[in-house]
């Protein structure tokens, strides 16, 4: 019996000396398992506060963003207006000028049509200039042929006539034609 005694406090301390190792690698682990969480828990606080600044500086951009974006869209507005506002002044302005234009044309087309009727009429003009001047060039040919004729029948009078008076001349301006 003793020695059943002893064995069994000998299996409890190794018992309890395994239950004590078993203990102790139990909390080193737990130790190491909780260092290494705080670890990460301090990591993902940092990264969570990264995160959070970042997100606060992107949602400072997108105010600044969005308040320029509006700023923008106003002077756009502005500015459309004001193209507005020219093109219907030059729209106004430009009607007074288009009516001129549309005048000016007008008077350009009468004029042209009073130039080609003028100068249809200087061409009339100048045909009957031009018939007239064949017709005076015809009339001084026969002239200075009734001429040539007449100084030579003078020439044949005087020789058979020697009684004709010598100090007549004749001068063909004061002949006239009714033909």
């Amino acid at each position: 019996r003793p020695d059943l005694a002893a064995a069994l406090r000998e299996l409890r301390a190794q018992y309890e000396a395994l239950a004590a190792r078993n203990l102790q690698a139990a909390e080193d682990w737990y130790r190491a398992r909780c260092a290494r969480l705080h670890e990460r828990a301090a990591r993902s606080q940092e990264a969570v506060r990264a995160s959070r600044r970042e997100a606060g500086e992107c949602r400072r951009q997108l105010q600044a963003r969005l308040a320029e974006m509006e700023s923008l869209r106003g002077a756009h507005q502005s500015l459309e207006r004001q193209l507005q506002e020219l093109e219907e002044r030059h729209s106004a302005a430009s009607l007074p000028l288009q009516d001129t234009i549309g005048q000016l044309e007008d008077d350009l087309r009468n004029t042209k049509n009073e130039m080609a009727q003028h100068l249809r009429e200087y061409q009339d003009l100048l045909n009957v200039k031009m018939a007239l001047d064949i017709e005076i060039a015809a009339y001084r040919k026969l002239l200075e042929g009734e001429e040539t004729l007449f100084n030579m029948g003078s020439v044949g009078l005087s020789t058979l006539n020697p009684l004709s008076n010598p100090t007549y001349s004749f001068q063909p301006g004061g002949f006239s034609s009714s033909t």
